[in-house]
């Protein structure tokens, strides 16, 4: 699981609480130097355990995404070690405006790809087909839409590692049954209002 400076938290956290749920996993936290790193809120921390240089075969990659991952996207050392790992992995996957990050490394060209939905768009600059969806799965690639659907990504990934019954206990053991007070958890369904609103102060939310 990839860290950085101003990513979101819930990124990496939601698909960590699913995910370290798999039998015999084993989580590593990698940066580009190990220590702590403060996300976006500049309220929470968390810990990179090791660097890039000590992680040469993971077997699942999550690359979270952030409000301004300008950085991540220009990061030649982050693309080199994306790319390094790339060929040995089982999933390279992404949360958000993560799959920016990984289309910025070359790794989504001619692939449908999904991310937040204030800026899919933006990955056809990369190569990649903006997709609609909420996670998108091209043969070992898999992208989610904005930040808590790294949870559904995380649940699907988990149901094609280790079947849908592993998930499905998952899923139940951390009560994932939303039920959100509103319909605004995207564009098609909220107001028209929200959605401008959204738009009107899109640097609240992504500034990428």
């Amino acid at each position: 699981m990839v860290l950085y400076r101003g990513m979101t938290a819930l990124d990496i956290v939601g698909p960590y609480e699913v995910l370290s749920r798999l039998p015999g996993a084993s989580i590593v936290f990698v940066a580009s130097t190990p220590g702590p790193v403060t996300t976006d809120t500049g309220t929470l921390t968390l810990g990179a355990t090791s660097d890039f240089s000590s992680v040469s075969a993971p077997d699942v990659v999550v690359v979270p995404g952030g409000p301004d991952v300008a950085a991540q996207i220009a990061d030649a050392a982050l693309h080199e070690w994306l790319r390094s790992v790339d060929a040995g992995a089982t999933w390279m996957t992404s949360v958000c405006t993560g799959s920016l990050i990984l289309a910025a490394a070359g790794l989504l060209r001619g692939r449908p790809a999904t991310s937040h939905w204030l800026v899919a768009e933006r990955l056809r600059e990369f190569g990649a087909v903006p997709s609609p969806e909420r996670v998108v799965v091209d043969g070992r690639y898999a992208t989610a839409a904005g930040v808590s659907a790294g949870i559904d990504l995380a649940l699907t990934l988990a149901g094609l590692i280790a079947g849908s019954e592993v998930a499905q206990v998952i899923q139940l053991a951390i009560e994932y049954n939303p039920r959100p007070p509103f319909a605004s958890g995207s564009p098609a369904t909220a107001p028209a209002e929200v959605v401008g609103f959204v738009r009107a102060n899109r640097h609240l939310v992504v500034s990428s």
